[in-house]
């Protein structure tokens, strides 16, 4: 996939492993086959995961970007209801592999590559609990590093020349470059940077069997203060029309936040279709379908210097739902509704999304309260 990419074996781990772990060598070790492009990944026993960067780099840098991502994990973790890989240890170069390593809790489920929720409204309200959860993080003052994706969408023009360049006979490219030029001109708005997972992409996140809920979320070193519409690209990259209108209205996204959302999600998927066109077909697949889902959806953007705001999400004055669940098929939320009413714990803002359906569906009931009194009297 890279130029520089390093080739690691199930034996130099299992050497590796023993050499600097020997707690470790009764545990079994076996590659964890996926489309994933940063690390290979290897399963030590049923517990452990340990990843070794794919591409070659300096080994004191790589072994600063592992640390930062243990703590990064470190401070997630606990802060959702949802599973998120917790650090063990940083493994040292070793039998042949150049960088340093490390070793992360593995959890189970299925990726969303390989089992897609993007018709299911209960994991769009799954992932928008999570993405709120993340929010929630203290950023402590921090703000946008300047590296990768949050910031200034101007940042990235020369990023996004190259792939127009490189995608012709991929894509679409004189409509992809109207389309950037528009989003990039969007505002950045007043609100403050939080934080944000910032990857989340199918392969980062694990759904249940049955495909209808948010089971974990994987890759989360990238935790850090951004544009607080830098995790909606997972609503174009996982989510299908429908469920996708759910997570905005749980979310109370306005449509400022939600374009850029668009811009963030256009940005890394213009990337992905060239880069692995041979590759790694399975990733350019994600790029190319949510730039179809981008195209698809393409409306009038929020003009500069107007910001229409959506209402925070607060259950006390239902303003979740009320200019949202309108656009939202109440039936594809029914599951929220029955979970709520059987008394089952759910997340705020599964809540949320529950009582505005049900405020919804009796608003749309009331017209017809004369009628059925009448049938009754008859």
């Amino acid at each position: 996939m890279h130029d520089n990419q390093l080739d690691i074996s199930p034996d130099v781990v299992r050497t590796l492993v023993d050499r600097q772990f020997p707690q470790w060598r009764s545990l079994p070790v076996r590659h964890a086959a996926g489309a994933g492009t940063v690390n290979a990944i290897f399963r030590i026993g049923d517990l452990y995961a340990a990843r070794f960067p794919l591409k070659a780099g300096d080994v004191d840098g790589v072994r600063r970007s592992l640390e930062a991502e243990a703590k990064a994990a470190a401070e997630l973790a606990g802060r959702t209801r949802f599973r998120t890989p917790e650090p063990i240890a940083i493994g040292e170069p070793g039998a042949g592999y150049p960088l340093p390593w490390s070793v992360q809790t593995w959890l189970p489920g299925t990726v969303a590559s390989d089992a897609d929720p993007g018709d299911s409204a209960p994991f769009a309200v799954d992932l928008a609990e999570f993405i709120v959860g993340v929010r929630s993080i203290p950023a402590l003052g921090r703000t946008f590093s300047g590296r990768g994706r949050g910031g200034d969408l101007h940042d990235h023009d020369e990023w996004l020349e190259t792939c127009f360049a490189r995608s012709a006979g991929l894509l679409d490219v004189i409509r992809l470059r109207r389309m950037w030029a528009e989003l990039r001109d969007l505002p950045r708005g007043d609100a403050a940077d939080v934080m944000n997972h910032g990857d989340l992409m199918p392969g980062n996140v694990l759904v249940s069997g049955d495909r209808r809920r948010l089971a974990g979320v994987l890759d989360v070193g990238g935790l850090e203060a951004a544009d607080p519409a830098l995790d909606l690209v997972g609503a174009w990259h996982l989510l299908e029309a429908g469920p996708r209108e759910a997570l905005r209205g749980a979310l109370g996204s306005d449509d400022l936040e939600w374009a850029r959302g668009k811009a963030w999600a256009f940005q890394q998927s213009m990337g992905l279709v060239w880069y692995y066109a041979d590759s790694n077909p399975a990733m350019a697949g994600v790029g190319r379908r949510t730039l179809d889902r981008l195209i698809a959806d393409e409306r009038a953007l929020p003009a500069p210097g107007v910001t229409v705001r959506a209402a925070a999400p607060d259950l006390a004055n239902r303003s979740i739902g009320e200019d949202r669940c309108r656009s939202v098929p109440a039936v594809l939320l029914l599951p929220e509704v029955v979970r709520l009413l059987a008394g089952e714990s759910l997340g705020l803002v599964a809540v949320q999304v529950a009582v505005a359906v049900i405020g919804e569906v009796l608003v749309d009931l009331r017209p017809m309260r004369p009628n059925l009194a009448r049938f009754a009297v008859d």
